[in-house]
């Protein structure tokens, strides 16, 4: 050994700073996924955005990122992880200078679109990064500091925004991200090492087609289902001078989920095929005879759904029913991420002694307590310290759950498919995201169609005016309540009844992020299952997959 080659120590050291690197990266991208959506109002009043408008700066960001996340993998696996990781820090730059110094819609939106650029070449390449570089009782640790900054940094996200727009400005939560990304461009070049996965064969670019066209797709018709109807039309919808007017027999939604799983179809057939002849393929199809992969991205896919489902709902109850302003919603949010990072500090160690499938279990069986607590105290006068503490519950259950199911999912991946594994991972993840946060708010929109019209019996209310409450509360999401209360006389009078029912609709959410909850933990069961079982089959071939995963210089 030369003298100027690392020690042990140092290489040791180094693994854990590089660590440090990619946690700090994966926090910006989660906090981008969550500080936008309380600063929204301010955004929309500043640069005069309509509805349409305002959907699109939250919703864009997400279908990119679902779009392209398995791409991104497959390039980090052939043309090096840390090089993919390093550009996406720099476009993720870019597009939040972009944003912080956006002056209408159109440059707003665009900018998203660039962080969900950015965004999707990241994840994979933290995710992969970390299960290529640890191994044994290291890889626990580091997936549980992964994962408690995946849950802590989602919940954290309401306070910073509300704390950055109320006290200094939105443009503040884009420029956050400009320090924080120089830092990690400066770290993983001295710490992150460059690991590399399969790269036989021809790049399947069909593949990628297909793919980014498919998640594309069923991301814009699960997201875009509420506004432009489910089945049939319920407003037009413009695009340039292409317009699908409200009068078609079918809801543009509907033809993208059926053209959707039609292109999704043709991407699992492709990628068989080439299987089939023996080229290496886009997503490989073989990791899903791993039963944890399998079992385990279901439970990850059902769990977001249900989580994201939760964060769209709550703080519009608190601020239009309970009168909170942002920052006190933020507050309110914000004790997710105290449950979260006091038990991702007891993850590790709970780990050791249960194994990471029981601490997952565990970890879902608190979150759904805390959302079935929380749905089954919900009035209209209920106390914010009582709704704070219910999250926390759930937030304990999702610091536990986090890391140990990414850890129990890519357990049995070979390293040098690990780009491919975390990005179809954190893909499904997405989609789940996506999923519950449509399904939200559809279920609110029925939910208020329904109970408005109830709480407003024996009050000889007019039928017109019912409906004309019924419109207005859904197109705001609650925003009237407010606006009523600050009116006073016949308005003011018809604020308890809208209270009582948005209560009952948020109420309706939760219990839908409830279903979601319990799927996710009848899921983990069987990962819990499978997980003993495949850990007696892939230990003797560890030694095989730290020799694939080795660093290159």
């Amino acid at each position: 050994m030369t003298s100027d080659q690392p020690t042990p120590a140092e290489t040791t050291r180094h693994k854990w700073l590089a660590l440090g690197v990619l946690a700090a990266a994966l926090s910006m991208i989660v906090l981008d996924g969550t500080i936008v959506g309380v600063a929204m109002p301010r955004i929309i009043r500043d640069l005069g955005l309509s509805l349409s408008d305002a959907q699109w700066v939250t919703s864009l960001y997400s279908m990119i990122f679902a779009a392209l996340l398995l791409t991104m993998g497959a390039l980090g696996d052939r043309l090096g992880r840390r090089r993919v990781f390093l550009a996406g820090v720099v476009v993720f730059v870019l597009g939040s200078l972009a944003a912080a110094v956006s002056f209408d819609a159109s440059s707003l939106i665009g900018s998203r679109a660039l962080q969900g650029l950015g965004g999707s070449m990241l994840m994979p390449a933290t995710l992969s990064s970390v299960n290529a570089t640890f191994r044994g009782r290291d890889r626990n640790i580091a997936f549980g500091v992964w994962g408690a900054v995946m849950a802590g940094m989602a919940a954290i996200g309401p306070l910073l925004g509300g704390w950055l727009t109320t006290y200094i400005d939105w443009r503040w939560i884009f420029w956050v991200n400009l320090p924080i990304g120089g830092l990690v461009i400066v770290g993983a070049l001295m710490w992150v090492p460059e690991t590399r996965g399969d790269a036989s064969g021809r790049f399947d670019v069909v593949g990628q087609l297909l793919s980014a066209s498919a998640l594309a797709v069923l991301v814009f018709g699960l997201i875009e289902g509420t506004t432009l109807g489910w089945t049939t039309p319920a407003a037009d919808f413009s695009v340039g001078a292409l317009t699908w007017p409200a009068t078609m027999p079918v809801s543009l939604a509907l033809v993208a989920l059926l053209v959707g799983a039609f292109l999704l179809v043709g991407f699992v057939a492709w990628e068989q095929q080439r299987l089939n002849v023996d080229q290496a393929p886009l997503l490989d199809l073989r990791l899903f005879a791993i039963p944890t992969f399998t079992w385990g991205n279901i439970t990850a896919m059902t769990v977001n759904a249900g989580e994201f489902a939760l964060v769209f709902v709550l703080p519009l109850f608190l601020v239009n029913v309970l009168g909170l302003d942002i920052m006190g919603a933020g507050l309110v949010l914000a004790a997710m991420a105290v449950g979260a990072f006091f038990s991702g500090a007891a993850a590790r160690r709970l780990s050791e002694r249960l194994g990471p499938p029981r601490v997952v279990l565990v970890g879902l069986a608190l979150e759904l307590i805390g959302v079935v607590a929380t749905a089954a105290t919900l009035t209209p006068a209920a106390s914010p310290y009582l709704v704070a503490a219910t999250m926390a519950v759930y937030g304990l259950g999702l610091g536990l759950a986090a890391a140990q199911l990414t850890s129990t999912v890519l357990a049995g991946v070979p390293v040098a498919r690990s780009g491919v594994a975390a990005a179809t991972q954190s893909t499904l993840r997405q989609l789940g995201s996506a999923l519950g946060a449509a399904l939200a708010g559809t279920v609110l929109a029925i939910a208020l169609t329904i109970r408005i019209p109830f709480r407003f019996e024996g009050t000889n209310t007019p039928d017109g005016i019912v409906d004309l409450i019924i419109e207005k509360t859904i197109q705001s999401a609650g925003g009237t309540i407010p606006r009523y209360r600050a009116m006073g006389d016949e308005a003011g009078a018809a604020v308890p009844y809208l209270e009582k029912a948005f209560t009952d609709a948020t109420a309706a959410v939760i219990w839908l992020a409830a279903g979601f909850l319990v799927l996710g933990l009848l899921g983990a069961v069987m990962v819990a299952r499978k997980a003993s079982v495949q850990e007696s089959e892939t230990e003797p071939d560890e030694a095989r997959q730290d020799a694939a995963g080795v660093p290159t210089a």
